[in-house]
């Protein structure tokens, strides 16, 4: 097989320019990985935010008090569990991707945005609400979420873990793996298969730029189909 990138940066730039999510999300069809897409009610704050990067999944879970006397756990002790160190782990082209929680509360928000940009991160992904939308959007940094919701996690809801598997409705995240995502959904690329699914999806996309130069010359369907097998 041809080498078509040396590195994640050149395989994201590639994507960005080429490629789009539904592509991607054919071939790992194709491929018989037909259950990783994020549910479709993850959405772009934005609709032109373009995001993929690696995973680095983060654990939340619900409390019901920031700082509980009686507690016998002593991370129940600090605000916001370990999200603070989770934050700071970011590394580039990485994707804060968290789940665990109840939909009660945001799990991202504005000042979390300007730390993951200095820290060269790609993204995030909520499995949950995020707020301070105006200034995600004006930072410009992609956010994918049900939406824009300002309570506070503080009383709420803690990070108990990160670059740790996580869930979001079944799909699997592991630390890792490509998370891929425009206004049409969030996909998940399990790490073992990046190579063959994104060789596929360019091999596809730069296909499917003949087959348009031949629709636009006047070549039906049936016919473009018969002579490039794709549609």
């Amino acid at each position: 097989m041809m080498e078509l990138w040396k590195n994640d940066d050149e395989l994201f730039k590639i994507a960005k320019q080429e490629l789009f999510v539904a592509l991607v999300g054919d071939i790992l069809d194709e491929m018989g990985f037909q259950h990783q897409f994020l549910p479709p009610t993850l959405k772009p704050l934005e609709n032109q935010f373009q995001l993929i990067g690696r995973a680095m999944p983060v654990l939340e879970a619900d409390v019901f008090s920031e700082s509980p006397e009686a507690t016998k756990n002593p991370m129940m002790k600090k605000p916001f569990g370990i999200m603070f160190e989770a934050l700071d782990s970011l590394k580039k082209n990485e994707v804060y991707i968290c789940s665990g929680s109840s939909p009660r509360y945001a799990l991202w928000g504005g000042l979390m945005s300007t730390r993951a940009i200095k820290l060269g991160a790609a993204g995030a992904v909520l499995n949950g609400w995020s707020r301070d939308t105006d200034e995600i959007i004006n930072l410009g940094f992609p956010t994918f979420s049900l939406g824009g919701y300002a309570q506070d996690q503080g009383p709420r809801g803690k990070v108990i873990d990160y670059r740790v598997p996580i869930e979001i409705e079944g799909v699997r995240i592991n630390p890792g793996d490509i998370i891929y995502g425009d206004r049409d959904g969030v996909l998940v690329v399990p790490k073992d298969v990046v190579k063959e699914a994104f060789a596929g999806a360019i091999e596809k996309a730069r296909g499917e730029q003949t087959v348009k130069k031949a629709l636009e010359n006047g070549m039906s369907t049936v016919d473009a189909f018969e002579k490039f097998g794709i549609m």
